[in-house]
């Protein structure tokens, strides 16, 4: 089992930054790539960002690149989202997630544990 715990939701304004976290424990971390997702009211759950098994691989949505950067710290076993100029589209409930494998994944079924999630919510 893995357990996976996100934090770093809030409320900000346009503009604004956040970071979110989603801290995991349980069955090892380090190696399997890891994903964030969101989703808004009424909508289905996109993909935002994913991070291979070492970091060193990263892919974005489109709608987020040149904005968030996905990273994670395997010591910690930790990923980390930074989001820079939120947007009030931005809004949703965001969720981490555990790949099935090492790599770089963009679609639901590739994750096999996924976080509570937590609310940002951007004002305009």
């Amino acid at each position: 089992q893995v357990q996976l715990v996100e934090s770093g939701g809030g409320l900000v304004q346009a503009g604004g930054s956040l970071r979110l976290s989603c801290a995991a424990s349980g069955r090892t971390f380090s190696n399997a790539g890891m994903g964030w997702f969101r989703q808004a009211p009424g909508k289905e759950r996109e993909f935002v960002a994913a991070i291979n098994w070492t970091g060193g691989g990263t892919t974005y949505a489109d709608s987020v690149k040149g904005r968030f950067t996905i990273s994670r710290d395997n010591a910690k076993s930790t990923v980390y989202l930074q989001m820079n100029s939120l947007k009030p589209e931005d809004t949703a409930v965001y969720y981490c997630a555990r790949a099935r494998g090492i790599g770089i994944y963009t679609t639901r079924p590739s994750y096999d544990y996924w976080g509570q999630g937590t609310q940002v919510t951007v004002s305009s």
